[in-house]
């Protein structure tokens, strides 16, 4: 019987161990969660006053010396001269890298449900179909039956009306059934918009809740669109987040406002001018593509001053 034999100019067939070596997800081990739900937050283009990935970061500061499950590796998803590593140095003198990994968390909810999922980490540079991909194996693997993702936009929104939430959805009757505002933005998007592209791609029903941030605090994190953001995923995802320090937090910080606001008639005039076209047009859709423009009225505003 002829014998075949692998031409030496073609390349060898990757054996079994280079094809794990090729895997960016670097699993630590595999938790025991109950009809698990997975929150999702990324820091960058989608994450305006910090708001998703500050909600998330509150969700897991619940959990003392909480430990991933899961990692995805950044090598082939980050431009390293875009976001460079960063040196840390511990009490004790040593010194360390600091890589912009994306992390998976399991959460356990006792007598809720469902247990939860948090994967937080860097909006990437590269590889976005893989990346999403990557993460969409993650939950599959850990069998979750439903997907939210956090996001934040700057919005022409008074802060003294209860943060608006815009939902968009694999389904639309997702975002029917949770009685959310819907969206008909078209324009570039970000890792959360790919990410809802691969869970249709997994077969997993995906919600992304999106919070509408004033434009006039955009330099500023804002707890009340994280605890606007994380009130709203707790409904979607029937597990009861407890955000009551985070509600402490969002009350300080609108004494805060309301106390610059004093300080100028001409800010509080244009605040009650959002206020009064809210109230016009209750339920108007939000346009995250006129963020740029928002943007530039109130420096002008603030060069005035």
């Amino acid at each position: 019987m002829p014998v075949s034999h692998q031409d030496p100019l073609l390349p060898s067939p990757p054996s079994a161990t280079s094809l794990e070596a090729m895997d960016p997800i670097h699993r630590l081990h595999r938790p025991t969660l109950r009809a698990p739900r997975a929150l999702l937050a990324w820091e960058g283009w989608n994450d305006a006053c910090d708001a998703a990935s500050g909600a998330a970061a509150f969700l897991l500061d619940q959990w003392d010396d909480i430990e991933p499950f899961a990692v995805v590796e950044p090598e082939e998803f980050y431009d390293f001269q875009v976001r460079r590593p960063r040196v840390e140095v511990d009490e004790g003198g040593t010194r360390s890298l600091e890589w912009p990994t994306t992390r998976a968390y399991a959460l356990d909810f006792g007598e809720a449900p469902h247990d939860a999922l948090v994967v937080v980490g860097e909006e990437p540079s590269l590889r976005w179909k893989t990346y999403t991909r990557s993460i969409g194996q993650i939950l599959a693997e850990a069998d979750v039956d439903m997907i939210v993702t956090l996001g934040a936009f700057i919005g022409q929104v008074p802060h003294t009306i209860p943060v608006p939430i815009v939902g968009v959805a694999t389904d639309s009757a997702l975002v029917e059934e949770h009685g959310l505002m819907g969206s008909r933005y078209e324009g570039p998007t970000g890792i959360v918009g790919v990410m809802l592209e691969a869970c249709r791609e997994i077969g997993i029903p995906a919600i992304s809740l999106w919070a509408a941030t004033p434009h006039y605090l955009a330099a500023n994190p804002n707890p009340r669109a994280m605890l606007a953001l994380l009130d709203c995923a707790a409904g979607v995802m029937e597990i009861p987040f407890d955000t009551a320090e985070l509600e402490k937090v969002a009350v300080d910080f609108d004494e805060r406002v309301e106390a610059a606001m004093e300080a100028n008639e001409e800010f509080v005039d244009y605040v009650r001018r959002l206020e009064e076209e809210a109230d016009a047009e209750p339920g108007k859709p939000l346009d995250p593509q006129a963020s740029d423009q928002m943007i530039s009225e109130i420096e002008d505003f603030l060069g005035k001053r």
